[in-house]
């Protein structure tokens, strides 16, 4: 029974040692739930300016597939709203690296290696094309699709890092894509799908995460 136990043992220490190769096991499940809070108070804000900005506009409002915010003093507002997504953004990020790290020196893992380049790439490519496709839409005047667009295309992102880090994080990909999708029909909730995506799913991701590989 003990040379049993020793060979289980053994076993599962080649097991972990193949995981830290193949995959980037510090991500911490922090790291969703912060992002996920940034995201929820980010939309809060941009919600209170899209309200503000519906009374301000008064009669002239119109509410045909989510157009009203770019009327009237709509590139103001524009402005503002990509301002707070930018704030959310590298807030995020921050607090995501931040808690990334912290995992890296518990777990004794390299924060930067080969598997961690691998996750990179398949996360920048999605993402640089996808801006670059809704920064042309936001040029000729397509301002709809921007909610919906950012959804699909990190979500896609997420579905190529799922490869490169813990099995689970596939699902979240495939609920940001579903949500991506739905939006692109009812973009004049695109606020809520927003908040829904990049911070609900992201909290409700960490936490399983937190809940599974680190508690």
């Amino acid at each position: 029974m003990t040379d049993q136990n020793h060979h289980l043992d053994t076993l599962q220490d080649i097991k972990q040692i193949m995981e830290r190769s193949s995959r980037f096991i510090s991500l911490s499940g922090l790291s969703g739930i912060a992002a996920g809070s940034c995201a929820l108070v980010g939309a809060w804000f941009a919600n209170d300016r899209i309200m503000a900005y519906k009374l301000e506009t008064g009669p002239n409002f119109h509410a045909d597939r989510g157009e009203y915010i770019f009327k009237d003093n709509g590139n103001l507002l524009f402005n503002q709203l990509f301002l707070i997504a930018a704030i959310t953004f590298f807030a995020a990020f921050f607090l995501a690296f931040t808690f990334t790290y912290l995992r890296s020196r518990k777990t004794n893992t390299p924060i930067w290696g080969t598997t961690a380049r691998r996750l990179m790439i398949n996360v920048i490519v999605p993402m640089v094309t996808g801006g670059i496709f809704l920064l042309a839409l936001i040029k000729n005047g397509v301002y709809e699709f921007t909610a919906p667009g950012c959804l699909v295309f990190y979500g896609l992102a997420v579905l190529n890092a799922s490869k490169y880090t813990f099995s689970e994080t596939v699902y979240l990909s495939y609920s940001l894509l579903l949500l991506g999708i739905i939006n692109l029909w009812f973009t004049e909730y695109s606020i809520y799908f927003w908040a829904l995506g990049f911070g609900l799913f992201h909290i409700v991701y960490g936490t399983a995460m937190w809940w599974k590989h680190e508690r």
